[in-house]
């Protein structure tokens, strides 16, 4: 995304458009996004009170799967020389992820919360 994401940028571009009809074709499903400004905007809380949502503790990417992914492409991303040659790599990387190494990082998500609980909320190894 170019530009500033704000909450308004974030519920249209994302949720309206992406996860909302994604979570209705799927019943009981639970949407899991971090504490970042655009997500905790009154925004984006009114549009996703409609669905159920996961409760997540700031300033803990520790529990969230995404970030080792997005590690996981960090340390692959080749040097680029301009903001499309980025766009690019970024694409193509991201295409190329195992799945199974996603599919590891969602499967360790209860490890993780029980190393968190007995960290009594603190740092994990993860």
């Amino acid at each position: 995304m170019r530009g500033t994401l704000t909450g308004q940028r974030y519920v249209e571009d994302i949720p309206r458009t992406h996860v909302g009809p994604f979570l209705n074709g799927l019943p009981g499903a639970i949407f899991q996004q971090n504490n970042a400004c655009p997500h905790t905007a009154r925004v984006a809380q009114d549009f996703l009170r409609h669905f159920q949502t996961l409760p997540w503790q700031a300033r803990s990417p520790d529990l969230s799967p995404v970030e080792h992914v997005w590690d996981q492409l960090k340390r692959q991303m080749p040097s680029c020389h301009s903001v499309h040659d980025l766009e690019l790599a970024v694409q193509d990387l991201g295409a190329h992820l195992p799945h199974d190494n996603i599919r590891c990082l969602i499967n360790s998500i209860p490890d993780r919360v029980a190393a968190r609980i007995a960290a009594g909320g603190g740092p994990t190894r993860y």
